[in-house]
């Protein structure tokens, strides 16, 4: 079974363009809506987001909505805990796809990491 964890220096989820996350008034307050925008800088990356060392600037202190954890998903999502792993999974694969493609490095080691083992058919 896969099991979601973040993989470091991946940076996709930081790729933060509203014009590719058009759903974004459905679980963001005014105020998360706000400040999202934001931290939206150039080319649609957080601006918090350090591209030389694909890291997060602000980890430690990052809003609510950069986190995956069982209560925010829940509460932003209405994804009860126990579907939150694979929920996560198939978000990350989505980000990663849109960002750096379904084949990049980034995919690859996002799923290697997971446990993911893609089957055809």
């Amino acid at each position: 079974m896969a099991t979601w964890q973040c993989v470091k220096q991946c940076g996709a989820c930081c790729h933060l363009d509203p014009a590719y996350r058009p759903d974004l008034d459905e679980y963001l307050s005014p105020e998360e809506m706000e400040l999202y925008l934001s931290m939206v800088g150039e080319g649609g990356w957080c601006v918090n987001f350090d591209r030389t060392t694909r890291e997060c600037r602000i980890y430690p202190y990052r809003p609510r909505f950069c986190r995956v954890e069982a209560e925010v998903f829940e509460d932003m999502y209405g994804i009860c805990p126990e579907e939150l792993n694979d929920f996560a999974i198939e978000c990350c694969q989505e980000q990663i796809e849109g960002v750096y493609g379904d084949r990049s490095l980034e995919m690859l080691r996002f799923n290697q990491a997971v446990g993911y083992i893609y089957k055809e058919g």
